[in-house]
């Protein structure tokens, strides 16, 4: 009973390592995908000028209290560098929002409209594959949980297993692709985009990090997945060799 029972025993730690992996690729896949902190940097933006009693080194300054007078000759002090400042930007696949000047909170765009012209099919193309992405994960999800609570035969497991390594496979590929062409629409919008969005520094953020992760977890799981059916494969071979042997056997010697 014991070398029966120890195969069983892997067939579940396996399905159990596959749906927990496909069920966190699925989590940061949604977080991600929601989120708009795929790209962040800084622009460099001219100063305003100062209103009324507003003071500090975000706000040009003129050289006399009376700078609101048009009869007093104005200067400005900022030369160079000094006349701009450093705003905080962060973008996503749906809006992109950077922080206000002598003022608290985020300004949103729809970073759709800020993508070129001649790459928005890209862009839409990238949003259709991400949330059919989501979609093949979350029906890989509930094939392996239905696999893992279901207790009837073993073959109707395996055929429950192949078919949720092809979609989790499948997933996989059209995560990837998804990721790519954002980042090439991302690329273009920094080059070609208006001039008053274009950044003056930026990097990938931890969304951009956490959609690769999904997908490296989705390919762990579409292995382990795949791995377990091919073990379970060998597991009948193995066993149908053993018992035609047997047969074999008892046909040789059939007084025994």
């Amino acid at each position: 009973k014991m070398p029966a029972s120890i195969p069983e025993a892997d067939r579940r730690h396996r399905a159990s390592a596959a749906f927990s992996l496909s069920f966190l690729s699925l989590v940061f896949s949604i977080t991600a995908f929601s989120s708009s902190y795929w790209c962040e940097g800084t622009r460099k933006v001219a100063k305003p000028f100062c209103k009324g009693d507003s003071k500090g080194d975000l706000c040009i300054r003129f050289n006399s209290p009376e700078g609101n007078s048009s009869q007093a000759v104005q200067y400005i002090w900022e030369t160079g560098d000094d006349k701009f400042v450093e705003k905080k930007f962060h973008a996503g696949i749906w809006y992109s929002c950077e922080e206000m000047i002598n003022e608290e909170g985020e300004k949103c765009r729809s970073f759709i409209s800020l993508t070129p012209a001649s790459d928005r099919g890209v862009l839409w193309l990238s949003i259709v594959t991400e949330l059919l992405y989501v979609v093949l994960l979350l029906i890989g999800n509930i094939l392996m949980s239905v696999e893992i609570c279901y207790y009837s035969s073993v073959i109707d497991g395996l055929k429950i297993n192949a078919f949720s390594a092809v979609v989790t496979v499948l997933a996989g590929l059209l995560g990837m692709v998804a990721h790519m062409m954002y980042t090439t629409v991302f690329q273009m919008t920094v080059n070609l985009g208006p001039e008053d969005w274009r950044p003056h520094t930026w990097d990938y953020g931890w969304s951009y990090g956490l959609a690769w992760t999904s997908f490296a977890c989705c390919m762990a799981a579409a292995v382990t997945t795949i791995n377990k059916y091919t073990k379970t494969i060998l597991e009948f071979k193995h066993k149908r060799k053993k018992l035609e042997r047997s047969f074999r056997i008892q046909y040789k010697f059939p007084e025994h």
